[in-house]
């Protein structure tokens, strides 16, 4: 079995995640493409679409929220994401158990009296009636549950009824509170039965791999996918990494070479090109891990994280990891911050 360097991975990764060259391309089938951005901090995904979009600019993005051809929800371990329309419908249900298991975890002390399904009927229709905040309607429902505390049981409802945060809330420039409504309400149609995660398997491997099947539940969240994997085998090809561990990847996943060049990059928090693996070696030194679980906002220096960037007020300040060939990073930051609108000055700090 052919085995793949941190470095051919790396090369295929950037390839997948459009991020070796700025592609022309609609910023809803990139979206769809990358299986939704994540979406936390609600202007992120605008600067991981210019990052990857040639001529981006949040307006097509804000046309796509408020058109509703995009939207913003929980899915992959439990975190918000922006995805498409037909993502959302089509992968809710696929992920709806793990979504519920994981906030009974949370929870598991202060929801042992609290009956779930009662929990979900009694506040699903405020959600649909109007977009609420999660902390407004677990006060609407609370005197069922007096001993319980009003945000736990929002923060119960986020997961246990199929929501989404609806605009102004991720549009460009703006700040607003989080208000979700039924995806029911949203987009005209109920959330369908479950499907298999057959077809999600072949996506994930289509913009993340070649991967191991523990990357793909580390990425999505979900457990069950042997059998998923067991059908999916005449499809596949197989690789080792250097640690050996198996990789599977779809049959016309691109593979560059490994000297392949790659351009700086300014990621959002959170984007999944770092956190969407069980083993992320191939694009951030187990050294910096840390940071991604603060929220860091990563440079790409030749396809690896190699520092971390902020823009405050008219300065982008970004502190290097290590010494690195520091003129196209400097062009890049300047790009960012002329997308951005702000005659502003970068500031670079190299750790030696």
């Amino acid at each position: 079995m052919e085995v793949l360097s941190d470095r051919a991975l790396n090369r295929a990764l950037m390839t997948r995640q459009l991020l070796d060259r700025r592609r022309v391309r609609p910023a809803v089938e990139a979206v769809e493409h990358l299986i939704g951005l994540q979406a936390q901090e609600p202007q992120e995904p605008y600067v991981g679409l210019w990052s990857r979009l040639e001529g981006f600019q949040p307006a097509e993005l804000v046309e796509a929220l408020e058109s509703r051809q995009v939207v913003r929800t929980l899915l992959m371990r439990r975190t918000m994401h922006l995805v498409t329309a037909a993502d959302c419908l089509g992968l809710r249900g696929l992920h709806q158990p793990m979504l519920e298991a994981r906030v009974k975890a949370v929870y598991r002390r202060e929801i042992e009296d609290v009956d779930l399904a009662e929990l979900a009927e009694a506040g699903g229709p405020h959600f649909a009636r109007t977009p609420s905040i999660l902390l407004e309607v677990g006060r609407a429902v609370g005197a069922r549950w007096p001993s319980v505390p009003a945000r736990v049981l929002g923060d119960l409802l986020s997961s246990l009824v199929p929501l989404v945060q609806v605009p102004p809330r991720g549009v460009w420039g703006r700040t607003a509170p989080a208000r979700n409504t039924t995806i029911e309400a949203w987009l005209g149609r109920p959330v369908p039965p479950p499907c298999v995660a057959d077809d999600l398997v072949l996506r994930y491997l289509r913009a993340f791999g070649p991967a191991s099947s523990s990357d793909i539940r580390a990425w999505s969240g979900l457990s069950g996918l042997r059998e998923s994997i067991k059908r999916l085998r005449p499809r596949l090809r197989s690789f080792r990494d250097a640690r050996g561990r198996e990789l599977l990847d779809v049959l016309d996943g691109p593979l560059p070479e490994e000297d392949q060049p790659q351009p700086p990059r300014f990621l959002p928090a959170f984007d999944n090109v770092v956190l969407g693996f069980d083993d992320r070696r191939r694009v951030i030194d187990d050294a910096y891990r840390k940071h991604s679980v603060e929220g860091a906002r990563f440079v790409l220096v030749d396809g690896r994280v190699a520092g971390r960037w902020t823009i405050t007020g008219d300065t982008l300040h970004a502190t290097m990891f290590f010494p690195v060939d520091l003129d196209p990073v400097v062009a890049e930051a300047e790009n960012l911050l002329a997308w951005h609108g702000i005659p502003g000055r970068t500031v670079i700090e190299v750790h030696e």
